[in-house]
């Protein structure tokens, strides 16, 4: 018997349904396959390659995410409360904690004394945002920000709510918001991936989160919308050099003899991730030239490296990733997603903050400045923040010099730049302890909705069909764009 033969007997029978959806849907595959190169070697159509076509103009073609791992202390950085110098040492009000679920962190305190922060605060800018002392680049662009001092979750503990941030579900398995970029927008190169993952190095490690490559998964998208992940030390990206011994017309005729094979698997079968494992062994040959190219700073000039500073030209460092990043959106890499760890301040404030305020500032800075001077800033989002924010309370001793926060699901701080944003806009407020939101909350799945609206699309309408259900990045539970943010 022919194996497909005998491999068409064996299908289960939502198998068989499955693989009938795409015998019936055969027409628009067609049309899909034209729109994206498929099953061919033409360029596919520059105007537009994604999957979902526009619901309104697009402000943005790119995304640069930068994602503070453990959480940012709104406290110390940028939600100045003056106040509290004369609570230090004081119990948090039972009415302003209300109740509120702890971790196991803190719950077991017998009291929780007030930490006021002890960096100074300077009020900056024509839209008067106070800012940390930690952040002196920062001073010199709050115009340029769209400030969110109001976000909120519904997770406490690292892994939910990092897997909140990022796929809008706490519980892993859902496609990240870079995915849904990929899936809805598509490529704009066909030598690069259209979505790329980078965890950076920080100067000080004394409480790194475990990072997950669950967290750039494309979840039940097809795989090729899943993130490469670039390695910021020794190849790149592994295993897509030839062997030694190996020479290219040699791996262009294995990958053709695979094309073949996978082709004749295809017209039998009918399975999409087939079709993907063709396109995906096709980008793979054309990195071999496309990524090396990418990651030689070489020829980077001495200016931009003073913009970034001298940490940029350490590999993997954070400003390293920084000009990785631009250099990727000059080459039409839709979103970067980049990590930074040790924002998880249980303690040791004092000597933790200002190292990771040294890795991101002037890098963040010098990405903007750059990126306006290429004229990429209008069509390129920038986004900074982290999962939750911190406490008021002190977690472990306290004294006027140190402290330690815990995590802080109520409200916390996210910064957005470029792509249609609403520059200089301070959005929302917390109340005199940074605990309770009191003017224009913004939860994870409003800030997800209205990164959709920038990229051109209706959250409720851009779906995907899985498990029976028109599957959303935002889910089933109100969502709204906050039309603020935007310009």
């Amino acid at each position: 018997m022919n194996p497909f033969d005998q491999f068409k007997l064996n299908m289960t029978r939502r198998h068989f349904f499955g693989a009938g959806g795409h015998l019936l849907g055969g027409a628009a595959l067609a049309t899909l396959a034209a729109k994206n190169g498929f099953g061919s070697t033409a360029p596919a159509s520059p105007e537009f390659k994604g999957q979902i076509p526009l619901h309104f103009p697009a402000k943005v073609k790119n995304i640069i995410y930068l994602h503070m791992v453990g959480g940012p202390s709104q406290l110390d950085f940028y939600d100045y409360k003056p106040g509290l110098m004369d609570w230090y040492d004081k119990d948090l009000p039972e009415s302003i904690r209300n109740g509120q679920r702890l971790t196991t962190m803190t719950s077991g305190q017998s009291r929780f004394p007030i930490a006021p922060s002890k960096f100074k605060f300077e009020q900056v800018g024509q839209n008067g945002m106070w800012v940390s002392e930690l952040m002196p680049y920062m001073k010199k662009m709050t115009d340029e920000v769209t400030f969110i001092r109001s976000m909120n979750t519904e997770a406490i503990n690292h892994e939910p709510a990092i897997c909140l941030m990022q796929t809008g579900n706490q519980v892993s398995g859902r496609p990240c918001l870079g995915s849904w970029a990929s899936y809805g927008l598509g490529s704009l190169n066909d030598n690069l991936p259209t979505f790329v993952v980078m965890v950076a190095k920080s100067t000080n490690n004394e409480q790194n989160q475990a990072i997950s490559g669950r967290l750039w998964s494309s979840g039940y998208l097809s795989g090729e919308h899943a993130a490469t992940s670039l390695r910021t030390s020794g190849d790149p990206i592994l295993y897509i050099n030839n062997p030694p011994g190996v020479a290219s017309s040699v791996r262009r005729e294995t990958l053709n003899g695979l094309r073949a094979l996978n082709e004749i698997n295809y017209e039998n079968i009918g399975d999409a991730e087939t079709r993907t494992r063709i396109e995906q062994y096709e980008l793979a040959y054309r990195m071999q030239s496309s990524v090396p190219e990418l990651s030689d700073l070489s020829q980077e000039s001495e200016a931009t490296y003073k913009l970034y500073g001298e940490e940029a030209k350490k590999p993997g460092m954070f400003a390293n990733t920084l000009v990785l990043a631009r250099r990727m959106v000059e080459r039409g890499v839709r979103f970067v997603q980049i990590y930074h760890n040790n924002w998880d301040t249980h303690g040791n404030a004092a000597g933790r903050l200002p190292d990771q305020a040294f890795d991101v500032d002037q890098p963040c800075y010098a990405l903007i400045q750059d990126l306006r001077q290429r004229g990429l800033l209008d069509e390129t989002l920038v986004i900074w923040g982290g999962e939750f924010g911190r406490t008021v309370y002190s977690q472990g001793g306290l004294s006027k010099e140190n402290y330690g926060r815990d995590h802080h699901p109520r409200c916390f701080t996210m910064w957005m730049a470029g792509g249609g944003t609403n520059a200089g806009h301070i959005h929302g407020e917390t109340d005199d302890f940074s605990y309770n939101i009191v003017r224009d909350p913004v939860n994870v799945r409003d800030f997800h909705a209205t990164v959709l609206h920038l990229m051109g699309y209706d959250h409720e309408r851009m779906t995907y069909k899985y498990q029976g259900l028109d599957q959303r990045l935002t889910g089933v539970l109100p969502a709204h764009v906050v039309k603020e943010l935007i310009a």
